[in-house]
């Protein structure tokens, strides 16, 4: 996923960003609404982490902005405000959750997983395709009972896919839920990965459409 992370507390926030890009997971990190909005402009988000508690304003004004505007974007909550009624206001607001500080960051992990497993309309974390069982919240895959590792990039791939099984994704697309804004992409990244899934997976797991991108395929 690409996910924008809206937190003041440079601490905390550079704990959670090295949390998620150890994921395999690609973040964009601001400090402040007015930047938020800015990259909210600019960049397409699978997530957003929301602080309520920002030097320019409160993150609840921002949410329900972009959800008057239709934006169906996930976003979990982040904050120290730990009231029941803080809660309530954030989830009436349309957060899909809200978690309070101090939180660990592995359950923040679960909690990210989970949340993208919604919105692709898959819950189950249990996912089969051809004989491969693929444990979305563990991150393990098998075959006749064996285990097959993938690196933390190659899981957010296969999970990009496995989120849009039926659509074709271009290069463009799959490089921006891979990195972040400033990181150096060579031009044949995107080919890597997909040879190294194709490889531990099957050559057929990821199907070429030539000239448009990849989709996903099946298992052999």
């Amino acid at each position: 996923m690409r996910i924008l992370l809206i937190e003041d507390d440079t601490i905390l926030g550079a704990a959670v960003r090295d949390q998620i890009v150890s994921d395999g997971h690609s973040v964009d990190w601001v400090t402040r609404l007015d930047a938020a909005r800015e990259y909210l402009g600019t960049a397409a988000y699978d997530l957003l982490l929301l602080d309520l508690m920002l030097p320019d304003g409160r993150g609840i004004g921002l949410l329900r902005d972009r959800r008057a505007k239709g934006d169906v974007t996930p976003v979990i909550i982040l904050t120290a405000l730990d009231q029941l009624s803080d809660r309530i206001e954030g989830l009436n607001a349309g957060a899909d959750d809200y978690m309070i500080k101090p939180f660990d960051l592995s359950e923040l992990t679960a909690r990210l997983n989970a949340v993208a497993r919604r919105y692709a309309g898959n819950p189950n974390p249990l996912i089969r395709i051809g004989d491969l069982q693929i444990d979305l919240a563990a991150r393990s895959i098998t075959r006749a009972g064996k285990n097959i590792a993938l690196t933390a990039r190659e899981w957010v791939l296969l999970e990009t896919f496995l989120q849009r099984p039926r659509q074709v994704l271009s290069k463009s697309l799959l490089e921006e839920r891979l990195y972040s804004f400033g990181e150096e992409i060579e031009s044949n990244t995107i080919e890597v990965h997909v040879s190294r899934l194709r490889k531990k997976l099957g050559h057929a797991v990821i199907e070429t459409v030539r000239g448009l991108g990849y989709r996903l395929g099946i298992a052999s």
